[in-house]
């Protein structure tokens, strides 16, 4: 049986609340829809090779700095290593072809440069590596990598597309994702007072 008002007018029954400003009740509000499991499993194995990628990168950065720095013999012999006199950058910036190759010449291993270089590698790989500093660190890597591809123009397989171009992406790309709060110290590196007062340190 319908309920009326004391005017005789029948009553509208809701489950939803009542809106004490206008009298009468308000439509309920939708529940939100369920989580599909399936989701919720690809953001966390997402994370997990945004994570992986990200210690893979700082490896990258920290292998050079190591056989340069001690001439494990790889790349650099021990004879040349930064520790017994060697030039980390000669080498590599004399050989410079391209539009801008007068320029990497003309600083090919300068003191300011190599110190720049090295003290760039270390830096950049223990960001990566512990997943803090990562806006300053990934930033740091890709502007180096993306000088590297300018200092040998054309690339040897393209017409301009190589590996470092791919590398600055990942980089950027770990960056936007928080890649270090995944098997890094990422989240306690944010929250700091420093990096609160900081943001780009994050």
């Amino acid at each position: 049986m319908k309920k009326h008002d004391s005017e005789g007018q029948p009553l509208l029954m809701s489950t939803g609340a009542t809106d004490p400003a206008l009298g009468r009740a308000t439509p309920a509000s939708a529940p939100a829809p369920p989580v599909a499991a399936n989701s919720v499993t690809r953001e966390k194995a997402a994370q997990y090779v945004w994570a992986a990628t990200r210690i893979a990168m700082g490896w990258i950065f920290l292998w050079p700095f190591l056989d340069k720095m001690f001439g494990l013999g790889h790349e650099t012999a021990s004879g040349d290593a930064v520790i017994h006199g060697g030039n980390p950058t000669d080498g590599f910036l004399s050989g410079s072809v391209g539009p801008f190759s007068g320029f990497y010449h003309s600083i090919a291993g300068t003191d300011v440069v190599n110190v720049l270089f090295m003290t760039g590698l270390i830096v950049i790989a223990v960001g990566l590596l512990l997943g803090v500093f990562m806006r300053f660190a990934c930033g740091a890597a890709a502007l180096m990598v993306v000088l590297m591809w300018s200092a040998s123009l054309p690339p040897a397989n393209d017409i301009f597309l190589d590996d470092h171009i791919i590398y600055a992406l990942l980089l950027i790309g770990l960056a936007l994702v928080g890649a270090g709060r995944t098997l890094g110290l990422g989240r306690w590196w944010e929250s700091t007072k420093l990096v609160q007062s900081n943001p780009w340190l994050g």
